[in-house]
């Protein structure tokens, strides 16, 4: 297909999409009404740029700050969080979406860092939402992280739902026995950036540490993402790696505590940090300390098993984490890198 004929029917696809969101929009002029009328009462006005329709997402009204306001004070965790019990309180989880929290004239919705690419107009990267709002047991305590400035107003809508492939990781290993340290993953180096981006969801690397202290041994670990990936906060451009932090009570034997963030790297930290590991900022008389938004937490015995497997979803398509629980990339991970080693120009068509 030429370049010009590419250009036209990708400006055909966008024109579509814009008609079908306004036709959405206008349909739910009525629906639209009575919630400007229930966010004026809360003291946010709203007009016709606060709404859109997405179609992963259905209707959404955004204003800063709109679902603290519509939720009511609530207490927020010294790390931005909320508890998962005490929105759940006001707002029960919804039993057909996972990620969102429904009401009878809006729902809230887990923050957009939880979604692919963590663009907001994606859904939900597989499958850690889903995991972490089904889990449950007793002494367990879980935090969220909201999107903070939209809502969506069709409470009665649709669900969007795509699947995709993830991994369960047989990590059997006795968590004792680790021994502090550091390890440090990536992807084959002879694989060119399409391959990276289709095969290893942009990693560039994957950083992991453990240890030890009192009786709790510690593990940290950094996704950092090709540099192509950038997301925009605040007006700038930063470079986004998925961070995940857990406390294993050795006397115990289980997790006690598990949390989740997404840190932004400016260019040049990003350049500093990717190359390097987690001893770094001991060493190197810059000390780098990304930007960090945490997304989930959970405190209460974990075990092994469950904690793999929110690891595993949290890094979502990225066959590093694979390999670090079980010393091997996914079977089908190993079949293509062959496949590409062999027949280089034929790999992706084939595909």
């Amino acid at each position: 297909m030429a370049d010009q004929e590419y250009d036209e029917m990708i400006a055909r696809y966008f024109a579509e999409m814009e008609k079908h969101s306004r036709e959405r929009l206008a349909e739910a002029s009525d629906l639209i009404t009575n919630f400007s009328k229930l966010a004026a009462s809360k003291g946010l006005i709203l007009d016709a740029g606060s709404f859109e329709y997405i179609q992963t997402t259905g209707i959404v009204a955004k204003a800063p700050g709109i679902a603290r306001a519509l939720l009511g004070p609530i207490r927020t965790e010294r790390d931005g969080l909320q508890s998962f019990k005490e929105i759940a309180r006001r707002l029960p989880p919804s039993p057909h979406y996972e990620g969102c929290f429904a009401g009878p004239d809006f729902i809230l919705m887990a923050h957009p860092y939880f979604r692919r690419g963590m663009h907001p107009i994606n859904n939900w990267a597989p499958r850690f939402i889903e995991l972490f709002w089904q889990f449950d047991g007793p002494g367990i305590e879980k935090y969220i992280a909201l999107d903070e400035d939209r809502v969506r107003i069709n409470v009665d809508g649709t669900g969007y739902f795509e699947s995709d492939t993830w991994y369960g990781a047989p990590f059997d290993q006795d968590i004792r026995n680790i021994k502090p340290g550091i390890v440090k993953l990536r992807p084959p180096l002879d694989l060119v950036p399409a391959h990276l981006s289709f095969f290893f969801a942009h990693a560039y690397c994957l950083d992991i540490k453990w240890s030890e202290s009192d009786g709790i041994k510690s593990f940290q670990a950094l996704e950092m993402k090709t540099e192509d990936v950038r997301l925009e906060a605040g007006g700038q451009h930063y470079y986004p790696a998925r961070y995940m932090h857990a406390e294993f009570d050795l006397s115990a034997n289980c997790f006690r505590h598990f949390d989740g963030a997404i840190q932004l790297f400016t260019e040049e930290e990003y350049f500093q940090r990717r190359d390097s590991d987690f001893n770094m900022t001991m060493k190197n008389p810059a000390h780098i300390k990304a930007r960090s938004s945490k997304v989930f937490k959970i405190n209460g015995p974990l075990r092994t098993e469950s904690w793999v497997e929110f690891c595993s979803h949290f890094y979502a398509a990225n066959p590093l984490i694979f390999e670090y629980f079980s010393g091997v990339y996914p079977r089908h991970v190993t079949e293509i890198l062959a496949r590409i080693r062999n027949n280089a120009p034929q790999c992706i068509s084939e595909v």
